[in-house]
């Protein structure tokens, strides 16, 4: 039995309710166990037998959700099932939030079936690039504190092993979410001062460009796969428990065919290059209204479902077709006509809503179609499709909608013979002179057939031959500019800092070492701090300066320890980066002694004593005696240091090898600065 996600709160899953939900994830119930609420049909003219009262009070149904409704991860115990249809951009839900060892583990469940793949993650709205392992290594101020892994809801997944891991009480390898979509993000904890640098908008909230169900069949080729298509989503939300709940027998495969041809087609937009006529995507909830989710996809491909003489479900396309039913004076009872000029009906302009991917898959107003808005006459129409991608694709259903509200109406009753065939049909033409000379009627409704008197009626409305014909140079019009989103601004690292070893007198006449930091003014508000590290190893040190201070010094350091100093920028609270490092060397005492006087030495056999005379400086402190077997002092050795007092006679006795041999002794100070180096002359050890 596969096994499926669960949350960490086991206890709630054990009333989890098999309705429209999340699976029995705890206890590994099937995906297509799933009860979705009673079946519906669909019937002539697009539409549906729509559940009872008492149904519909049993099982309440959502609106479809707006692109805007993905843009956060939903936290609930039993979050109702999501479809993905084409590429959107979305969020997910919850199964599993746990925190340890400083490092949250987030995975969410963005969709209940195979999907074809990630196309781009999100967090917040800044797109992430990932290394080989998931880890975040673009935008560079998450400083690799986040990960990302997913798995496409195959229907053999695997657990993921670093939350198994981590919580192997609650999260074993059999957690695998078969046939769940889901994206693991794990998040590291960091220092409280650098939360604002690294998570400036608090913890991340992570969402996903997708490509959704990977298993649309396609009744031209029998094939599923992935699929834009808008005939292609309606052949699949018919033939799926959360739609329609038909079988494939049940459809007539040769309308399908022909309706995902037409969603096909090439059409030209406004910058003159080419789409397809009806793509899109969208994705909705097992909760949301079937009904609606339906009609979403048949506004967005001019799609029309009707039940034909032999029961199956068959569909109109897009597109125009040369009527083959044609009603005369001798064919039609009655005729009702209506011009349709009345402010209450008809309209001058048609806004559009659609989901433009150039604007992060948000909701976008599509350019108005007729008289320009505003006005003083504001009969207006908005066509909203959150399924419609495209801003071609929406102006051709503002066109649309705009000529269908002023069209003339009629209603027609005629004998049954010559109309037999009109609820199979999207448009039939009529000819009734002088206000109907051959015009094309779109049918609209559903045919009411009387066996009493043997006729039918209908309603419909006079349309244009080229009702579909669209010049998009001239009338799609220009969407509105794309927001340019605000780049983020990091703290900026300090300007030209410079890490300068300086000295003063200290009690005692000492003298006493320490660096001086500087730097150029960025801002006044700006702070500076320093730290710094013995190049060894050992503590860290810090200071910082008061806000427009452009020189912080450092404590005293240890004389002749070489230290390595960085620097960041404070601004409200938020730290910069730090500066790469500056290696210095603390140096007390800058001042070279004297040079050492009466240098002598003293060969034997195997050693050789060295004598010399300490100079008359305060800042004498030792001796360095260097030797080599050329006289360059360059290359020479050091053998030994020997400290004394100034003005004193001073001896020291070194091991060295039989041979010439050529000497020096160089005077230092406690800071170690070196005077110039005495030669000895050369000597030959034994």
């Amino acid at each position: 039995m596969p096994q499926m996600l669960a949350t960490a709160l086991t206890p709630l899953l054990s009333n989890l309710f098999l309705g429209v939900g999340l699976p029995a994830l705890a206890f590994g119930a099937p995906l297509a166990g799933i009860a979705l609420g009673t079946s519906y049909i669909a019937l002539a003219a697009g539409a549906f037998v729509l559940q009872g009262a008492i149904q519909s009070a049993i099982t309440p149904r959502t609106e479809a959700p707006k692109p805007e409704d993905g843009k956060y991860n939903l936290k609930q115990s039993v979050p109702p099932l999501t479809y993905v249809l084409g590429r959107v951009k979305k969020a997910g839900d919850y199964a599993f939030l746990e925190e340890t060892a400083g490092v949250a583990y987030h995975i969410m469940v963005d969709a209940a079936h195979e999907i074809q793949g990630y196309v781009q993650h999100y967090l917040h709205d800044e797109a992430v690039t990932l290394d080989g392992s998931g880890t975040v290594v673009s935008p560079d101020h998450f400083e690799g504190k986040v990960g990302i892994g997913f798995r496409y809801g195959w229907a053999n997944s695997s657990a993921y092993p670093g939350v198994v891991a981590a919580f192997p009480g609650i999260w074993t390898n059999d957690h695998r979410g078969d046939g769940l979509a889901s994206v693991l993000m794990v998040v590291q904890s960091v220092a409280s001062e650098d939360m604002q640098r690294i998570y400036p908008q608090g913890m991340p909230q992570r969402s996903s460009i997708l490509d959704g169900n990977n298993h649309l069949v396609d009744p031209r080729t029998g094939l599923a796969g992935f699929s834009t298509n808008m005939a292609l989503f309606r052949y699949w939300h018919l033939t799926h428990p959360v739609g329609g709940k038909l079988v494939r027998d049940d459809m007539h495969d040769p309308d399908w065919s022909h309706a995902a041809d037409v969603c096909d087609q090439n059409v030209t937009n406004r910058s003159g290059g080419v789409e397809k006529r009806y793509r899109g995507g969208l994705w909705f909830r097992a909760n949301n209204d079937p009904v609606q989710i339906g009609r979403l996809m048949d506004q967005a491909g001019e799609l029309v479902i009707y039940e034909r003489p032999d029961g199956k479900v068959g569909v109109h396309a897009g597109e125009f077709v040369s009527p083959d039913i044609r009603l005369a004076a001798t064919d039609v009872i009655h005729i009702t006509y209506d011009f349709n000029r009345r402010r209450a009906a008809n309209v001058l302009a048609v806004r559009g809503r659609y989901t433009d991917p150039a604007k992060g898959y948000n909701t976008a107003d599509a350019a108005i179609y007729g008289i320009p808005y505003p006005t003083d006459d504001e009969r207006t129409k908005t066509v909203e499709n959150q399924a419609v991608q495209s801003h071609n694709h929406m102006a051709r259903l503002q066109k649309l909608a705009y000529i269908r509200a002023n069209a003339p109406r009629v209603k027609i009753v005629a004998h049954f013979e010559p109309a037999r065939n009109v609820p199979y049909r999207r448009f039939i033409r009529v000819h009734l002179p002088p206000k109907l000379d051959e015009a094309i009627i779109e049918v609209t409704g559903r045919p009411t057939l009387s066996l009493r008197n043997m006729t039918y009626e209908f309603e419909g409305i006079v349309v244009p031959a080229n009702l579909y014909a669209f010049n998009a140079a001239t009338e799609e019009g220009a969407p509105g500019a794309n927001v340019v989103p605000v780049e983020r601004e990091d703290v900026p690292l300090p300007a030209n800092f410079a890490a300068t070893v300086q000295t003063e007198v200290v009690s005692g006449g000492s003298s006493a070492a320490f660096v001086l930091a500087t730097f150029d003014l960025q801002n006044t508000t700006f702070q500076y701090e320093i730290e710094w590290v013995p190049t060894a190893g050992g503590a860290a040190q810090q200071r910082r300066g008061a806000a427009g201070e452009l020189a912080v010094r450092s404590l005293y350091l240890a004389d002749g320890v070489s230290y390595k100093f960085r620097a960041r920028t404070w601004s409200a609270d938020t730290p910069s980066a730090w500066t790469s490092y500056q290696t210095v060397v603390a140096t007390a005492d800058p001042t070279p002694p004297g040079v050492v006087t009466g240098v002598a030495v003293v060969p034997a056999a195997g050693q050789a004593t060295f004598n010399w005379t300490a100079p008359n400086s305060s800042n004498y402190f030792g001796a360095r005696i260097y030797t080599n077997t050329t006289n360059s002092f360059g290359t020479a050795t050091l053998q030994a240091t020997e400290y004394g007092a100034p003005s004193s006679p001073d001896s020291r006795t070194v091991t060295l090898t039989a041979g010439v041999k050529y000497g020096w002794i160089v005077s230092i100070n406690a800071s170690g600065v070196a005077a110039a180096a005495v030669a000895t002359g050369s000597f030959t050890v034994t």
